[in-house]
């Protein structure tokens, strides 16, 4: 069995997370639906290459549909976000969501509208009540 990390964009190339991208972003592509969302784009041979790197690396899983192979993530997107949001908090953060949030509501480009607001006032909230 594949090992599989416990983040799982850790240890993949640019071009690896990109693919991995498309694949989270639709759920399952084939290597042709793959080579039409990645920016200047390998040959098919390649991208072939690279899904091959991410099986043996656990990331992805293939799939024979008639005369074409269909590739899905192993893990899915919301364990795979849950990660990748905790890895950008240790890295960038220290391991605060605080920090995280704060430093995205003070940039301008926030652009947060008032139900956005709304909704984080709210689970701010419920977080309040369930805390220990």
């Amino acid at each position: 069995m594949p090992k599989q990390s416990k983040h799982p964009h850790q240890d993949l190339s640019r071009r690896e997370r990109q693919i991995m991208d498309v694949l989270y972003r639709h759920e399952q592509a084939s290597v042709t639906e793959i080579a039409a969302e990645l920016p200047d784009p390998p040959t098919e041979t390649a991208i072939r290459t690279h899904l091959r790197i991410l099986e043996d690396k656990g990331q992805v899983r293939r799939q024979r549909s008639g005369r074409k192979h269909i590739y899905r993530p192993r893990t899915s997107r919301r364990r795979a976000a849950k990660a990748a949001l905790a890895g950008v908090l240790e890295t960038f953060f220290d391991g605060s969501l605080g920090e995280a949030v704060a430093a995205h509501l003070a940039d301008p480009k926030a652009n947060l509208d008032a139900d956005e607001l709304k909704r984080l006032r709210d689970l701010i909230k419920t977080a309040g009540k369930n805390a220990k």
